[in-house]
Order: structure tokens, then C-alpha cells, then sequence
């Protein structure tokens, strides 16, 4: 198999294991057969914005060449601090975007993803969002009518929760079977004030989720880029959030490297 293309983050869906696609322009590579293969990725020395489509030099924000990241709605500080979203106010840099993005209810929730962290997300990016995060379980903790209070609640709970991944123990070993996210659960609404209880989630439903380990954990793993090294290559080992993993403990976070024209060999 020879392809090439731009990427974008991995596409994903749940039938039992995680079951990864990546995109390549208009080509979608099934990643989970080539578990145990020897893989080849080169990058090809071309960037393009993924929002305009201009050839640029580097990347601003995943993805973006500057001049996007400071105009188009996808970049917005919004997208990375819920809580700054004026969308409620009328404040955005697309309206119309806000009201099918952050004008729209959105879940405050719990996550096992190398340590428990709280995160936000719109209401349907449920499971894909916990996927992209490595999560091997999480829970829903609040619904909010907006961006804006889902990130009000998860600046609250900063205050007791990581929200950070821990991506390397992520990567390399399975998550705390001692934790119990229902009970996490439980001590995050009794630290929430009333005005934001309000939000609080009755279903204590967990959502568990399994990703493709063909060799168990590795003991420890380097992250690459293609910013430093133009080849990254050996056998395809596993896959978690947006990681896929080599037998010579090296990962590659595809997210990372959207808009990059990459050629994938097996």
C-alpha cells in the first residue's frame, strides 16, 4: 500500500476495539489492519492550512496558517478557554457558526485518560471527543445550554481536577482500575456552588472504551514530528487518542500534524 495526501486527525468509532481511519485528502487509510505491519510515514516537505488551503511554512493552533488563526471561528480563544465564549452575548467572529457550535448544549465531563480530568465538549462530539483523548472511561457531569457556562463549570473545577492529559502514562500503561469516575463524580457536585449544580447530570452511566495494544503497554515511548525528522517507520504497535505507536517506542500524535502531506507505505 503506497498513499499520500494531507491529514487531518484521525477519524474514529467504537465496534468493540476503537477503530481508527485516517484521512488522506480525499483517501481514508484503515489503520486498524495494519496493526503488527511495518509502517512508513514521510513527510513530504508541504503544509497546508486547513481552514484557507494556503502552502505555508509552519502551523499555528493544528492546523492553521497565521492569518486563519486570528480570523476564522475555528480558532477562536473560545476553542481552547470554553469560558471566554461571548457567543451568549452575541459576541463571535462568525455568528452563524456559533449558533450550531457554541450556541448549543455542551457537557462538562470526567475522563480516565492517564489521570481523571475534567473537559468540555458540544453534546454531540460524545464519544469522539474522549477518544481523541485517550480516555478509557469517562462520565458526564454536567449539560449547560452554551459553551460559555460548560466552561464557567470546568474553571471551577480546575481548581481540583487536572485538565490536562498525561499523555505519556496514557500511552504507556492502562488507567487506575482502583478509580471510580461515579465517585469522582459525586465529589465534584458537592464542590460545585448551587448556580452551577443546576447543570449537574442525573445519568451516572460510564462510558468504557478499548483501544488496539497488539504487544501490551510500552515502557516508555518519544514523541516525533515531522517538524525534526522527515521518516518515521517501524511496526504499527498501537493506537490511543491520536497516537499511533511503534515497536521502537516512538508515537506520532497525528492531530498534531494536520495539513501536513504525509505518504503512508506497508
Amino acid at each position: 500500500m503506497n498513499h499520500q495526501g494531507h491529514i487531518e486527525k484521525m477519524e474514529s468509532l467504537v465496534n468493540g476495539q476503537v477503530q481508527y481511519t485516517l484521512p488522506l485528502d480525499d483517501i481514508r487509510v484503515a489503520m486498524n489492519p495494519l496493526l503488527g505491519q511495518q509502517v512508513k510515514l514521510t513527510f513530504l516537505n508541504e503544509i497546508k492550512c486547513v481552514s484557507c488551503g494556503k502552502i505555508i511554512n509552519k502551523t499555528y493552533g493544528q492546523g492553521f496558517c497565521y492569518s486563519c488563526l486570528t480570523t476564522v471561528p475555528e480558532a477562536d480563544e473560545c476553542v481552547l478557554s470554553p469560558e471566554k465564549c461571548r457567543a451568549h452575548l452575541g459576541v463571535s467572529r462568525d455568528m452563524t457558526w456559533a449558533e450550531s457550535h457554541c450556541l448549543i448544549p455542551h457537557i462538562v465531563y470526567l475522563a480516565m485518560s492517564g489521570n481523571v480530568k475534567v473537559g468540555v465538549t458540544r453534546h454531540t462530539q460524545m464519544p469522539t471527543r474522549w477518544i481523541d483523548q485517550g480516555a478509557s472511561s469517562a462520565i458526564v457531569l454536567a449539560q449547560t445550554p452554551n459553551r460559555h457556562i460548560a466552561g464557567v463549570i470546568e474553571v471551577f473545577l480546575k481548581q481540583h481536577f487536572s485538565d490536562k492529559t498525561l499523555w505519556q502514562k496514557m500511552l504507556c500503561s492502562p488507567d487506575d482500575p482502583g478509580i471510580s469516575l461515579a465517585h469522582e463524580k459525586q465529589k465534584a457536585v458537592e464542590l460545585l456552588p448551587a448556580e452551577l449544580r443546576r447543570y449537574v447530570w442525573a445519568d451516572d452511566s460510564i462510558t468504557e472504551l478499548q483501544y488496539p495494544y497488539t504487544t501490551g503497554y510500552p515502557s516508555s515511548v518519544e514523541q516525533v514530528t515531522f517538524d525534526k525528522q522527515n521518516c518515521v517507520e517501524g511496526e504499527l504497535t498501537a493506537m490511543r487518542g491520536q497516537y499511533l505507536i511503534f515497536d521502537n517506542q516512538r508515537a506520532v500524535n497525528i492531530r498534531r500534524h494536520r495539513g501536513y502531506l504525509i505518504r503512508v507505505e506497508v
